[in-house]
């Protein structure tokens, strides 16, 4: 549909004769067509009804063409201005452009210049309308998904703490049966409380999972450079216990410094490379790399942990960083199912990303990006 059948135009002119031989011409033109002759009547037009464009006259008394347009744009920010002007105000008509007219057409005025110079103006207006419309969707998009995830935050802490309750009640009397009637208790049904009280520890570790996955989301990032080697020797001290009961080859890369909450990164480290050993376990030499590569596409180094372990089928590999999702059986290898997920949030709160690559018994490597610098907003968020 064409934009004149749709649009309302306001026409000021002092001139009397000019504005109602401009509002009949428009309107024969198809436009909805409202006029007036001074500024005053102007905005006093514009707080009764909605326009789409001010064609104006730029010399008025009173109120000139650019004041106008001024102060029309503070009662409906989504108008566009038109205004018209002789040959001798040429320059204070490029004036009017600099403060928010869309265009200016010369007196007398013709048809065939003013038409092209109204579609125009109606074209970006149209434009900054939708625009506008799209940033208010996006903000309470915004909004609605900042709400949903606080309350889904408050929802997994709470429930997750008044769980705890009944676990420790389970824990509680397996105990006490344990202590004072186990002798009494024949084989099959110690077996049966063995398997109750691995099913209370293991919703243990659940919930515990599920609360730091909650509190990465809330926690203020402290930001500093951070030494990415050093603090995957600091992880790899941590896992001490583990790397001395295996044939472990670490291969430790020289890599660029990041920049992060020291905290969080530790802990994304120590999920990545205690990930690497605990799936590559079945090997004779289990072999993990940490290490950078560049990739132009990035526009940052991309860091790596890469392991020989038993890997993947790719097909599954958008279920990897959900939370409690898994691609092999508890049996196989122990595990929450929180550890990616909570990896990726703390890549993604700092403004990286992380991705995989693997191949069913050939391994999997997982890739990350980091800040190399502080972002211009500042050192700490609560996002």
């Amino acid at each position: 549909m064409p934009l004149r059948t749709t649009a309302r135009i306001l026409v000021v002119d002092d001139e009397v004769s000019l504005m109602t031989a401009l509002r009949n011409t428009l309107r024969d033109e198809g436009y909805r067509v409202t006029g007036a002759t001074s500024g005053d009547d102007a905005l006093a037009a514009l707080r009764r009804a909605d326009f789409d464009l001010v064609l104006t006259d730029l010399i008025m008394p009173k109120m000139n063409g650019i004041a106008l347009l001024h102060q029309a744009s503070a009662i409906d920010p989504g108008l566009v201005g038109v205004i018209m002007t002789g040959h001798g105000s040429i320059p204070t008509a490029v004036e009017a452009l600099q403060t928010g007219a869309i265009d200016y057409v010369l007196k007398p005025i013709k048809l065939s210049v003013l038409r092209p110079a109204l579609e125009r103006a109606l074209t970006v207006q149209r434009l900054r309308r939708k625009n506008a419309e799209l940033e208010r969707k996006v903000r309470e998009h915004a909004e609605k998904l900042e709400t949903a995830n606080r309350d889904l935050e408050a929802f997994s802490s709470s429930v997750s703490h008044d769980l705890r309750t009944p676990l420790r009640t389970i824990s509680g009397f397996i105990e006490i049966i344990r202590d004072h009637h186990a002798r009494a208790l024949p084989v099959e049904v110690r077996r049966y409380l063995d398997l109750i009280d691995a099913g209370a520890d293991e919703m243990d570790q659940l919930i515990t999972a599920l609360l730091a996955f909650s509190r990465y989301g809330q926690l203020a990032l402290n930001h500093e450079s951070i030494d990415v080697a050093r603090l995957c020797r600091e992880v790899l001290k941590d896992l001490g216990p583990e790397l001395s009961e295996r044939q472990v080859d670490f291969r430790l890369q020289p890599m660029p410094p990041a920049y992060g909450d020291r905290a969080l990164l530790r802990q994304a480290m120590n999920n990545l490379i205690a990930n690497a050993l605990k799936f590559s376990r079945g090997r004779s030499l289990a072999i993990i790399e940490v290490g950078c590569r560049t990739e132009k596409a990035e526009g940052v180094p991309v860091y790596f942990v890469r392991d020989n372990g038993v890997g993947f089928d790719m097909q599954h590999a958008d279920r990897l960083f959900g939370v409690f999702q898994r691609l092999h059986h508890a049996r196989e290898f122990e595990g929450t199912g929180v550890g990616l997920a909570t990896t990726r949030r703390i890549f993604e709160r700092h403004g990286g990303r992380i991705w995989v690559e693997a191949a069913p018994d050939a391994g999997a490597t997982f890739f990350f990006t980091l800040p190399l610098e502080p972002k211009p907003t500042g050192g700490t968020s609560s996002g």
